[in-house]
């Protein structure tokens, strides 16, 4: 008989400290992303250039202090590090308000707060995935992920929206004051959360920070699961870029959807998300892991297909449009949700707590890196054949993505996987 099903996984303090404090800074991330893309074009005047440097700067953290700061988390008191950059981020965001009132905001002044911004969170996201396994337990990990991706989802989708309001409605020097606040309020939170950390054991002679890095890639690309699976999820980024890249410029420019228009299909996107959430973890149970992870594989390759050969044009009515369009982000936003859960929290239950931190920034590094190579492919692709035809080769690199896993163990994994087991 299979064990019962855990109990609501937010009657556990730890989490629901943990989860009160993420849901924060996702809101809080929402907003400020929009703030800041409003401060740059606005008041700073930022030119193309400028913002392109502006953008860059907030991924770099992660591509080239990635497999560093990774190694460091599993040295390091992984519940300390979050409160420490909670309480980093607030001191920044506080001094944005300064910066205003003082007249000293300046590309270079701006560039500096977003880079600082940028390692902060690089050190954040190191933590928190790492720690969760240490605070439920290892059968609650898809329930637990799946509530942090249906605040995340909410986050991300009404985000946006309120920052622009706020903006509007407070100033910048406000906004950015209150995400002072909420990121310190984040930060209180991560302090309530009661977690053993054990000590690292001290590295054997002549063993260095390399080597840590070195053997969190061995360990996570000669894993007989994890090897597939994060094969599979760098090349479901590549796609992802691809289709991201285009998707924005085919929509409102090729069939001339409006921007409100274009504004229902992102929220689609995110209500699928949430429903994709709500039932990853009754999937992740009935079919195993790697079953639960194929179907969000396979199933985000319908979107960009349809998206890709329906007869849409400029001429479309509208209404029309925005079904097909706001159809397909659902099902996007679906597929994702039931991945999510499941791939995360696979991870995070068959990887040793030692090697957690590495593992984790081993497939995030190398997701960031290739992420950019697919924004840089789908530029030429769009010269070279068209918006529609991006987002098939898009479609067809997702399907890449799922025929990994249908080739390897992972298909038959399960969330009760021994540790270090594949």
């Amino acid at each position: 008989m299979p064990p019962p099903p855990p109990r609501e996984i937010l009657r556990l303090p730890s989490f629901a400290f943990f989860w009160c404090a993420t849901t924060l800074r996702a809101f809080g991330g929402a907003i400020a992303g929009v703030a800041f893309q409003i401060l740059i074009v606005t008041v700073l005047n930022a030119t193309p250039v400028q913002i392109s440097v502006l953008s860059a700067l907030s991924v770099a953290p992660y591509l080239v202090l990635g497999f560093l700061v990774g190694a460091l988390m599993d040295r390091w008191r992984r519940q300390r590090t979050l409160v420490i950059t909670s309480v980093g981020r607030a001191l920044v965001l506080a001094a944005v308000p300064v910066l205003i009132l003082t007249d000293t905001l300046t590309f270079g002044t701006l560039a500096a707060v977003i880079l600082t911004l940028g390692v902060l969170t690089l050190f954040a996201d190191s933590a928190a995935q790492p720690l969760l396994p240490r605070i439920v337990p290892r059968r609650s990990l898809v329930q637990a992920n799946a509530r942090l991706g249906q605040s995340g989802t909410v986050a991300e989708t009404a985000g946006p929206a309120l920052g622009g309001a706020l903006f509007t409605a407070l100033g910048a020097p406000l906004l950015f004051l209150l995400e002072a606040v909420i990121n310190a309020v984040a930060a209180v939170l991560q302090s309530r959360i009661r977690v053993v950390e054990p000590p690292a054991p001290r590295r054997a002679a002549g063993r260095h920070v390399g080597h840590d890095i070195v053997d969190g890639m061995r360990f996570t690309y000669r894993h007989p699961t994890l090897r597939p699976l994060a094969l599979s999820v760098h090349v479901w980024f590549l796609g992802n870029s691809i289709v991201m890249t285009v998707f924005a410029v085919y929509v409102l420019r090729e069939l001339a959807l409006p921007a409100w228009a274009f504004g229902v299909a992102l929220a689609a996107a995110g209500v699928g998300g949430f429903a994709g959430a709500l039932i990853a973890p009754s999937l992740g149970a009935r079919w195993g892991a790697g079953r639960a992870i194929l179907c969000g594989r396979a199933l985000v390759v319908v979107p960009w297909l349809v998206l890709g050969f329906a007869p849409l044009t400029a001429e479309t009515d509208v209404a029309l449009t925005l079904a097909v369009v706001a159809g397909a982000q659902l099902l996007y936003g679906a597929a994702m949700g039931i991945e999510d859960a499941n791939d995360i929290s696979y991870r995070q239950s068959v990887a040793p707590d030692a090697i957690q931190g590495r593992m984790n920034a081993t497939i995030r590094t190398v997701n960031r890196a290739v992420f950019l190579v697919g924004a840089l492919a789908a530029g030429l692709l769009m010269s070279a054949f068209g918006f529609a035809s991006t987002l098939v080769v898009g479609a067809v690199v997702f399907a890449v993505a799922a025929v990994v896993i249908v080739v390897s163990p992972l298909r038959d994994a399960r969330h009760d996987d021994e540790v270090g087991s594949g």
